[in-house]
């Protein structure tokens, strides 16, 4: 989102509360088959979805993963500046940021490298489900906020977009949905936290480095069954590749079910409150 720069800053030594909390053994060297936060290896947090919350925006959506919240904000199609050609396609602007008191280390107002490379796998996510040719020259901007990244930001941020995106009535093909997956050795956790994803892209687990170590992002149109992005960090073997995408698509499944029914909740909720202005 644009950079206030009347804004005082705080103070960038400060130290955030947590890293004085009691430390729960993640992952590292005894990994056990249920995690710290009670979850078993193959289950997903608990996920709270809500749209239109933004007057501002022409539409806006925020989702929750325990402590991932992510807020989307999507305007209407305007000119693409700067473009000599005209284009028989409309384009995507994707801007993702993490606010500043969204990790333990705060964050700087102005974009790194890793929010800008985020902001491109948000966009290739996005492409394939949205129909540009009908705002042809014109470019939908999209912006994205993580408030608290405790893992798997990248993932929330993508449901997150897909979600503003119906709610400021975009022609889309099919909703986008996202999951991650945390390679240790031979575990695979769904929706790593962000204690588990350093564990998963720290030194190599020597024993089990033959079966992968990193972490994987798959975004998923369910009605057409197409990937639309794949990202992937560390190290997987090739023979596991179909393995771990049949298992995301899987879980992709069941969050392209809970959009829909936050979708058509709305929907209702707005027809309700229309009837009921008109009875009065």
């Amino acid at each position: 989102m644009p950079v206030d720069s009347f804004r005082v800053t705080a103070p960038f030594n400060t130290t955030d509360y947590r890293v004085y909390s009691k430390k729960q053994n993640e992952l590292p060297k005894t990994v056990q088959k249920e995690r710290h936060d009670g979850r078993q290896s193959n289950e997903h947090r608990p996920i709270v979805m809500k749209i239109g919350i933004l007057s501002q925006a022409k539409g806006s959506a925020y989702v929750e993963y325990q402590n991932t919240k992510v807020i989307c904000s999507v305007f209407d199609p305007r000119e693409i500046p700067n473009k000599s050609e005209y284009s028989v396609n409309g384009g995507l602007y994707c801007e993702f940021k993490f606010a500043s008191f969204s990790t333990q280390k705060r964050r700087g107002f102005i974009r790194d490298a890793e929010e800008r490379e985020y902001s491109v796998h948000l966009r290739r996510a996005l492409e394939p489900a949205v129909i540009r040719h009908q705002f042809s020259n014109f470019q939908v901007d999209i912006y994205v906020l993580v408030l608290e990244n405790d893992g798997s930001c990248l993932a929330a941020a993508i449901s997150c977009a897909n979600l503003a995106l119906a709610n400021a009535c975009v022609p889309m093909h099919d909703l986008v949905t996202a999951v991650s997956l945390g390679l240790f050795g031979e575990h695979e956790i769904i929706d790593p936290t962000y204690s588990e994803e350093r564990s998963c892209l720290s030194k190599p687990y020597v024993n089990q480095a033959e079966q992968g170590q990193g972490i994987i992002t798959v975004s998923y149109m369910k009605i057409f069954q197409q990937i639309t992005e794949i990202v992937h960090c560390g190290i997987m073997h090739s023979s596991s590749i179909n393995h771990y995408i049949e298992k995301l698509i899987a879980e992709n499944e069941k969050i392209y079910n809970l959009c829909r029914q936050c979708l058509v909740g709305n929907i209702l909720v707005h027809l309700r409150e229309k009837k009921e202005t008109e009875a009065a």
